[in-house]
């Protein structure tokens, strides 16, 4: 069985749907610290007629040290921005009209955590871009003190893992033992993605945009571009 473990981002970029696609089982990340900088998981990008800009949602707990899954929601008009920045800029989209109504429903809704939002977000996408891969969530396969890799290798035995996928970036190189996954009959796969171009508007190709930029931009064939 092949696995990838993430937190849930907001908005996410194309490569972790790239990823998750390639899993049979996504392990939500939703009991481990919540990062004290700047992430993903509360904002992300989208492109604009002057190049892109981004999209945060204010939180509450960063500073308290909180699970990502303890993580609330400070609402001061930030929904209301999102939604019409995203007008603004995807509204002459070819497919906009086709998401959009679906997508305001997510920002009209008051959500208390932001685990909730996002992976409620997260599925609609999964479901648009025929991603069926299972979920399942990290605090319901480990509840005990473990941290890093101990509790990455934990969780990929206790669902009998034999291929683990982890992006290439500075953030997995920094904890990644491959000798341990080896030792654990577990095989490592580098998900190296290569950033596909597609239909964009304003002038030049930016990449690394949150998925709303390829969904508003190319609607249905999304799922072959990821």
């Amino acid at each position: 069985m092949t696995v990838s473990i993430h937190q849930p981002n907001y908005l996410p970029w194309l490569g972790f749907f790239n990823k998750v696609a390639q899993s049979d089982t996504y392990v939500v990340f939703d009991d481990v610290q919540y990062p004290m900088g700047k992430d993903f998981h509360n904002r992300n990008q989208i492109k604009t007629n002057n190049g892109k800009t981004w999209l945060t949602i204010p939180v509450i707990g960063k500073s308290e040290r909180r699970k990502f899954s303890e993580i609330q929601i400070k609402y001061n008009g930030w929904n209301e921005k999102h939604l019409n920045s995203i007008k603004n800029f995807y509204g002459k989209t070819k497919y906009f009209n086709e998401y959009y109504p679906d997508l305001e429903k997510f920002y009209t809704n008051t959500y208390d955590k932001l685990i909730d939002l996002n992976m409620d977000m997260n599925k609609w996408f999964f479901k648009l871009l025929n991603i069926d891969t299972e979920i399942v969530y990290s605090s319901e396969l480990c509840n005990n003190d473990l941290r890093g890799l101990d509790k990455i290798i934990y969780i990929l035995k206790k669902i009998n893992t034999t291929r683990y996928v982890t992006s290439k970036g500075p953030g997995a190189s920094r904890y990644i033992d491959e000798s341990i996954f080896k030792n654990n009959n577990i095989e490592l796969i580098w998900n190296e993605y290569v950033h596909p171009t597609y239909n964009q508007q304003f002038r030049d190709f930016i990449p690394y945009m949150s998925i709303l930029d390829l969904l508003f931009n190319e609607g249905p064939n999304s799922k072959n571009i990821i």
